[in-house]
This record gives structure tokens, C-alpha cells and sequence, in this order.
């Protein structure tokens, strides 16, 4: 998503080259034969070919996707819908994906392409007849009582109360799933010869929907909401998944924890990083991600946040999307959008051309940013025809979107990530706080030994 500065953009320290890192791509260079070449190309080829499938800007009847690349070069976002997901015509898995570094598209298309087949494999092999597990789950639970209403706040803490409750098994063996296929997917991009993910990486917000069921995991700050009627029958935004940031305290904690600094510069103290504890380097704005095995050893994880939810006939819609959108648009403001689209076809488009005119508009001195949104309908529209071929091989990228979060209602997540964490004074602080117009990595981290007794970068005024 274009979030690593050019060698002509700030950094901590602007009299300091940005670093090289042609020895690295010279090693990879050698492993890149003709034959494993050939193989990723066809196999590729093989899973755009995939009917029900969808990568590029389109819709079908259940879902609308578009991306748009920014002011910062390469589009760096990725997005898939993949309906009849492990052959059930009942389940559908969406995700967006949000690269950054130099390499941070190359990352974001490959977990787009890969961990949709973990989670498809884990499900088959540990989920045996998933419907049966999910509807023993509903049927079993005894947390909501059918004669007790659920609203939505309390819907979204089913996954945190089925773990304490003795019937957690069921869903238990759903999380796992996740935790696994995240798992394997971040060791996969390590091994990974062709794809140098060092100093970039992805976030990844992804969905499973079954029947009524939705099981959403989230590494990053990309982030998914769902519309839903409340009970005036108006229109309510309910955001799904916390944006995963280093200011929030557990994250930060964690980090320390494991000798990474977390801070912010003077010129932006509203944007919280992770750096290199002896090294200046990289400033990455999330506390978890896909790749970036240069902090991997310093706090930053790739453990997903999962969420559990049991929809109902008011939930509308559900929509992905990268921090291009939510940090120029409200999480209501993106609802009324897609709710008022002309047609389900069009909707992602329509938050997208929201969004860079409203980057255009509060923001005209910063890049934009890339984009990509995902929405999901949740009853079927008959009159909607397909747009997006599941053949087509060539990627369509667009030209426009940047970075600002706001806030709305939040719900769900498990332990000491909450969306709201108390500190020990007392003060709240959101998962939505802290974020700002800003690239997801200021530099790369630098490969000589910094000299010690230099001042941290917060000490130090940038360009």
C-alpha cells in the first residue's frame, strides 16, 4: 500500500543514505531459476482460473471489490473473494491485504494466493463437516438463552465467552485453524526465495462466512465493519476487528518486552512505531504483520487477532478494507456509502472515489494512498450480473488513496487486545487512536552497528 518512503523521503536520521540491500537481492537473484519461475507462474495461472474466484476490480452477487493505486508508486494493496470456499456452497472467504516496503506488494499478492488454500486445507483436515461443528456450536452454547436477545455488542464477545465456557471445544478447534494457517503462511514468506520480506510485509483482515457463521482473523490495521439495523430499523456501523497498533499498551508491552523500542518522532507524536533496538530503523506504524522478519525477533508477531460472529437477519453487509479508506472516512460513513451505491456492482468503487476525494479535500499536501475494499452482501440481489472474471490473468490497478483514522463503535477481540485497554492510571486508550497520514516504514534497517550513546529518533527532528 505504498507505505515505505522512497530514498528521497525523511527519516530519522536524513544525513544517514538509506541503506542497501543489493547483497540480499544478489543472493536471491541465484535462487531464481527458470524452473521454480515457470512453476509460480503456472501455478498462479491455475488459481486465477478458479471459478467463483475473484481478484480484480468487479462483482458478483454477493460481493463488489475495488482497488486503486495511490501517489506513492506501485499499488500495493491486494483483495480476493472466493465464493463455494472449499467446495460448501455455503462459505465464502474474503480478505484485503495491505503491503508495505519494498517488496510489500510482492507480499501482499502472495498471502492473497496462499493462505486462502492453508485455511481451505486446515479446514477440510481439522474442521471434519465444519456445518455440523459450527451449528453444534450455536446449538450447544448456553451463554445466550434462545428467550435472551443478543445485541451486537454481546454478539461479538461469543468466541471470548464459548473459551471460558465448557462448550468452547467445538469453536476452539475453528481458532486453531486460524492460528495454524497464520502460522504456516508467515514461515512460508521466510523460506520464501523469490520474495525478499526482510523489511516488508503485509497485513492481512480475512473472513470466513458459513451459513450465518463468520470467523474473521486480522494481523494489522486494515479492518473490517458490518452494517447491521438496530432496533429503530436504522442503519449502524459495527466495526469488527481492532486496528492493530503499536500504541496500543499490551502491544507495546509485548514489544518491550522483547528489547523492540516503540515511540513516536516529534514532528508526528500522534503515529506510535516499532524500531530496532539498536538501530534507527525501520519505524513500522503496526504491531503485527506478514513479513518483516527484521523485527520479528523484537515484539512484531503475525498471531491473528479471531473473531466469531453469529449474523442475523439485520446485518446488512460486511466490508473489508485497507487504512487508505478508514483514514479519511468514518466507519458510518462508509456504510451510508455502500448502502446508497446505485447498484451492489459499484459499491466498492464508490468508497474508493469517496475516499481520494476526501484525501483530496482535508488532505491536498499528502500522497494518497492505495485502496481496496471488499463488501459483502449478506442476501442475495438477483438482478446483479457478474463483473469479475475469474480468468482473467492480468491485474487491473487503478490511481488513487493516503492515510487518518477515526472512530466508531468497536467490538470484539479476546484477552489483553481489546479494543479499549485500561492503563494503570486509569486511562482509556482505542485501538483507533494514534494514526495519522503517514507511511507505514519510515527507513530500512541499517546493516552496520550503530554507534552507541546516539540519540533515539524521537530526540531528533526529521525532514
Amino acid at each position: 500500500m505504498g507505505s515505505c518512503l522512497s530514498g528521497e523521503s525523511r527519516s530519522p536520521h536524513p544525513s544517514s543514505p538509506t541503506p542497501s540491500l543489493g547483497v540480499k537481492k544478489k543472493k536471491n537473484s541465484k535462487k531464481r531459476t527458470s524452473r521454480s519461475s515457470s512453476f509460480n507462474f503456472q501455478r498462479e495461472e491455475q488459481l486465477h482460473r478458479i471459478p467463483g474466484r475473484m481478484f480484480l476490480n468487479g462483482s458478483s452477487e454477493f460481493a463488489s471489490l475495488f482497488t486503486q493505486q495511490g501517489k506513492k508508486g506501485t499499488n500495493q494493496d491486494a483483495m480476493v473473494v472466493w465464493e463455494n470456499f472449499g467446495s460448501r456452497t455455503d462459505t465464502i472467504f474474503c480478505g484485503v491485504f495491505d503491503g508495505h516496503g519494498p517488496f510489500g506488494h510482492m507480499v501482499a499478492k502472495r498471502v492473497r494466493d496462499s493462505l486462502p488454500l492453508k485455511l481451505s486445507a486446515h479446514w477440510d483436515v481439522n474442521v471434519k463437516g465444519s456445518t455440523d461443528v459450527l451449528r453444534e456450536v450455536t446449538l450447544n452454547s448456553s451463554l445466550h438463552p434462545a428467550e435472551t436477545p443478543v445485541t451486537p455488542d454481546e454478539d461479538s464477545r461469543t468466541f471470548q465467552d464459548l473459551e471460558i465456557n465448557k462448550n468452547s471445544e467445538k469453536l476452539q478447534a475453528l481458532k486453531d485453524l486460524f492460528l495454524k494457517a497464520f502460522k504456516v503462511m508467515d514461515r512460508e514468506l521466510r523460506m520464501h526465495t523469490n520474495i525478499d520480506c526482510f523489511c516488508s510485509g503485509t497485513t492481512a483482515v480475512t473472513l470466513i462466512k458459513q451459513g450465518q457463521d463468520l470467523i474473521i482473523g486480522n494481523v494489522g490495521d486494515s479492518r473490517a465493519i458490518l452494517c447491521t439495523r438496530d432496533k429503530k430499523d436504522s442503519l449502524v456501523a459495527v466495526q469488527l476487528t481492532v486496528d492493530l497498533k503499536p500504541n496500543l499498551p499490551a502491544e507495546a508491552e509485548r514489544i518491550r518486552k522483547c528489547k523492540g523500542r516503540v515511540f513516536a518522532l516529534q514532528d508526528e507524536p500522534e503515529v506510535t512505531r516499532v524500531w530496532l533496538p539498536n538501530n534507527d530503523s525501520p519505524g513500522l506504524a503496526m504491531a503485527r504483520a506478514f513479513g518483516d522478519f527484521c523485527l520479528k525477533d523484537f515484539g512484531l508477531i503475525s498471531v491473528p487477532d479471531i473473531f466469531y460472529r453469529r449474523l442475523t437477519e439485520n446485518d446488512q453487509f460486511i466490508v473489508l478494507a485497507t487504512d487508505g479508506i478508514w483514514d479519511v472516512l468514518t466507519n458510518k460513513e462508509v456504510v451510508d456509502i455502500v448502502a446508497s451505491a446505485e447498484t451492489r456492482s459499484c459499491a466498492a468503487r464508490a468508497v474508493v472515489e469517496s475516499a481520494v476525494r476526501s484525501w483530496k479535500f482535508k488532505y491536498p499536501t499528502s500522497k494518497v494512498d492505495d485502496c481496496a475494499v471488499v463488501c459483502l452482501f449478506l442476501s442475495p440481489e438477483h438482478t446483479n450480473v457478474s463483473t469479475a472474471s475469474a480468468t482473467d490473468l492480468a491485474e487491473k490497478d487503478g490511481t488513487d488513496a493516503d492515510d487518518e483514522v477515526v472512530d466508531d463503535e468497536v467490538v470484539g477481540n479476546e484477552g489483553a487486545d481489546s479494543a479499549t485497554t485500561k492503563t494503570e492510571a486509569g486511562i482509556d486508550w482505542s485501538a483507533l487512536e494514534g494514526v495519522s497520514r503517514v507511511n507505514t516504514m519510515l527507513t530500512l534497517p541499517r546493516f552496520v552497528p550503530e554507534e552507541t550513546g546516539k540519540p533515539t529518533p524521537g530526540q531528533k527532528k526529521t525532514n
